[in-house]
């Protein structure tokens, strides 16, 4: 199993509407990907590691598959239309990271 965890950066003038992102992005995207879409989830950026930091990340989201080839196969031709979403819900531009679930 795989995740394919994005990563939307705070700042100052960071701004993420997770309402959106929760009730219209992610499912945009699991129906788009179908079946190959094992799970999604979505965090909120809190605080950092010290007290008064600011989080790192204002939101993450996470989907999992069960190989990277089928997370490519099943996000490839519907790229363009789930990144054109990413102006309805955020001014960040996000980093990707493809990690291994380990158990």
């Amino acid at each position: 199993m795989i995740k394919v965890s994005v990563l939307y950066p705070n700042s100052e003038n960071a701004t993420f509407d997770m309402d959106y992102y929760r009730a219209t992005h992610l499912p945009l995207v699991a129906e788009l990907v179908g079946k190959a879409l094992v799970s999604a989830h979505a965090d909120l950026g809190l605080a950092g590691g010290a007290p008064g930091q600011s989080a790192t990340y204002i939101a993450m989201g996470h989907l999992v598959f069960e190989s990277v080839e089928s997370f490519q196969q099943a996000f490839g031709p519907h790229q363009e239309v789930i990144l054109a979403d990413l102006v309805n819900f955020t001014n960040t531009q996000p980093s990707v990271q493809i990690s291994e679930i380990k158990q």
